[in-house]
């Protein structure tokens, strides 16, 4: 497709102009710029560009999205207009990240080591959940729990409880291997720092008080100095510190040590240095520390319980805009660790299902039925502990749905706050939340889920229906009213099938069918490419996909780690990085198939091409395999987005089928073609 070079310099214009451009690159949907200043971009003029689907802004990196197969044509244009220098990915993250301030810096680097090790978590929070069913009194029978009304259930609740505890016991390994990889560091030595910390020879983190009161607790002399010699079970920040000086110690080490010699050198120095100090200065240094954090938190909750959760639970999910709240995960483990319980995290869960309620809501306010249907389905997302397309999907758009979710969020969080609820694990959030809370302290938690269930919605609906009354009479008030272009319209029928139209002027038509040879082709139905759950595209974590600004589609959750063409193709494109490749029916009907989100800064790492840009491919015949391992290591999604590009005229609507699907026997795409 010829691109219009008076578009592309709009664009340019639109981003502040190339003085504005520090460094810019491309992936296989948008164009990436870390800019100077980005006060200075003109969104209005981005959305009346037939060029760009969508702009937003993450991490330092502001992004434009073009869609495949148009956006490399469009960043060599804009090179050209420009004179810049062509960047790689990593260039533009390189600079994106140094805009970034020292604290936003520090929670991308707690994000990124914590996200890792978040499905083992959130694992063990769900069986802890179940093992609290099974030991907590009062829950089927009054004082009295399910494994002592039926004793043969002790030792089932018994192993559960050990699997489900196992993550926490070790969580420093876990921190250690996610921490030293994120510092650069070799991860198996991580692992094994994190459990030279809970050696089972050291006195437990969790008897130390006990031990203290007693004057029981070991120690070491070293010539006189007395250590004391007690493990880090369930504590933070000694492993942190401690993995980062691990990682710098073992990069300085392997630039200085010859080859011959690294293996006998390396590990066995750093272990030994990095270990030596963490059990004699850094961890009783930062043990004193993460106490009086915790001891200042619980003065708070003790001492103002009504205004910690007011502020907390209110202010929550603007922490999600801002990226914060993964700087909690920590306190929460640390909380979990050092108390035995958290009172933060049965906010977030709350928090979750007031945004979640706000959007649902605006299914009643909306008018547009592409909106109202991202409301409905990111809605049940927020219900389920993933927030972020109900926010940046819906609620931030409108703003006053994300206003009212926070009100009703902070009277929620005023309520367990003063009835002291608590949580035994993190990782469970939204409705299912209820598996990590006390059994004891459920009906107050219900109560609370009823409060941001209501509060919300009811705000929402009134206020968004009494702004729509007030739109409707200013409109009735105006002369030469413009009809608005028809825009893209979904529904969701009761059999869970999606269908999405989108109307043109038939003058605009330059053919009446698709043809495919002498046969035309009203119908095409595509095939799932891969094994796995359909999802719709509002439950993809990456608004290009989940707001549609490409194209409509739906995801797969995939269950397993090879993508086949889903009908008989033409490779149209073949992304540098193995992570996406664009097919081309004979209809010249092209389709994205994307696997993970932001699995392009992998570099191809994890992925195996089997096929390359003009092969042709049968339905069927194997695309691509991929390494799960490799991407959820690195705390990328595997959700693979499935998209009909936006701008192919030959398209009348898509209908769009949810449900669990198998690679090349099940439909997940119906595109119907103009005819």
């Amino acid at each position: 497709m010829a691109i219009d070079k008076k578009q592309v310099e709009e664009i340019v214009r639109a981003v502040g102009g190339k003085e504005n451009i520090e460094a810019a690159t491309h992936c296989v949907t948008r164009l990436r710029f870390a800019l100077y200043d980005e006060s200075k971009v003109d969104t209005e003029s981005l959305d009346q560009n037939d060029l760009v689907k969508g702009q937003f802004s993450s991490q330092g990196q502001f992004q434009v999205v073009i869609g495949p197969g148009l956006v490399d044509k469009v960043y060599d244009e804009m090179i050209q207009i420009t004179g810049g220098d062509r960047s790689s990915k990593d260039d533009v993250k390189a600079v994106a990240g140094k805009k970034q301030n020292p604290i936003q810096r520090a929670i991308k680097t707690l994000s990124d080591i914590f996200i890792p090790i978040l499905p083992a978590i959130i694992t063990a929070g769900l069986l802890l959940g179940i093992n609290n069913i099974l030991t907590g009194p009062g829950i089927f029978f009054e004082g009295k729990s399910l494994v002592n009304v039926y004793p043969a259930w002790k030792d089932l609740a018994s192993i559960i409880n050990t699997i489900a505890s196992t993550a926490f016991t070790f969580l420093p390994a876990l921190i250690g291997w996610a921490a030293v990889k994120r510092f650069g560091g070799s991860p198996l030595l991580g692992i094994v720092l994190g459990l030279i910390l809970v050696h089972p020879d050291l006195l437990s983190a969790y008897g130390y008080a006990d031990a203290v009161n007693e004057g029981t607790v070991p120690t070491w002399n070293l010539f006189g100095w007395e250590i004391e010699k007690i493990g880090y079970q369930g504590q933070v920040l000694p492993v942190l510190v401690s993995a980062y000086l691990l990682a710098k110690m073992e990069i300085f080490l392997n630039k200085r040590v010859h080859d011959s010699i690294k293996l006998l050198v390396v590990a066995p120095v750093t272990l030994l240095i990095t270990g030596f100090l963490a059990f004699t200065i850094i961890g009783p240094v930062t043990f004193a520390i993460a106490n009086a954090i915790t001891s200042g938190l619980i003065y708070v909750y003790d001492s103002y319980a009504a205004l910690g959760g007011l502020i907390y639970g209110g202010l929550y999910a603007l922490l999600v805009i801002t990226g914060m709240h993964h700087t909690f995960l920590a306190v929460d483990v640390q909380l979990i660790g050092s108390q035995g319980g958290t009172f933060l995290w049965p906010m977030l869960a709350l928090s979750n299902i007031a945004q979640g309620s706000a959007a649902l809501a605006m299914m009643l306010v909306l008018r547009e039925k592409k909106m109202r249907g991202l409301a409905a389905t990111s809605s049940v997302s927020a219900f389920l502990g993933v927030t972020e397309p109900a926010i940046f999907g819906v609620n931030i758009r409108y703003r006053y749905p994300f206003i009212f979710g926070m009100i009703g969020s902070a009277i929620g969080g005023v309520l367990l706050t003063m009835n002291n609820v608590q949580a035994t694990s993190i990782g469970v959030g939204g409705v299912p939340g209820f598996l990590s809370i006390f059994p004891n302290k459920w009906g107050v938690f219900f109560i609370g889920m009823a409060i941001v269930l209501v509060v919300p919605f009811v705000l929402t609906v009134l206020f968004g229906r009494a702004k729509l009354r007030k739109e409707d009479r200013n409109e009735s008030n105006e002369s030469n009213e413009t009809v608005a272009e028809p825009k893209a319209a979904t529904s969701q029928s009761a059999s869970g099938v999606t269908s999405s139209t989108t109307k043109t002027d038939p003058n605009q038509r330059t053919r009446s069918a698709a043809q495919v040879g002498d046969e035309a082709v009203n119908t095409l139905e595509i095939m799932a490419p891969l094994t796995g759950q359909a999802v719709s595209l509002e439950q993809v974590p990456d608004p290009a996909f989940a707001e549609k600004q490409m194209g409509e589609g739906v995801a797969i959750e995939p269950s397993g780690n090879v993508v086949v063409a889903p009908f008989d193709a033409q490779v149209a494109h073949v992304i540098k990085s193995k992570h996406a490749v664009i097919l081309e029916h004979a209809s010249g009907l092209q389709v994205l198939i994307h696997v993970g989100i932001n699995t392009v800064s992998l570099k191809g790492e994890g992925f195996n091409m089997h096929v390359e840009a003009g092969e042709h491919v049968k339905a069927g015949q194997k695309l691509l395999e991929f390494d799960r391992k490799v991407i959820e290591d690195a705390g990328y999604p595997l959700i693979t987005p499935i998209i009909i590009p936006d701008g192919q005229d030959m398209v009348e609507r898509v209908e769009v089928t949810t449900g669990d699907v198998t690679s090349n026997q099940n439909g997940v795409l119906k595109v119907h073609l103009k005819g």
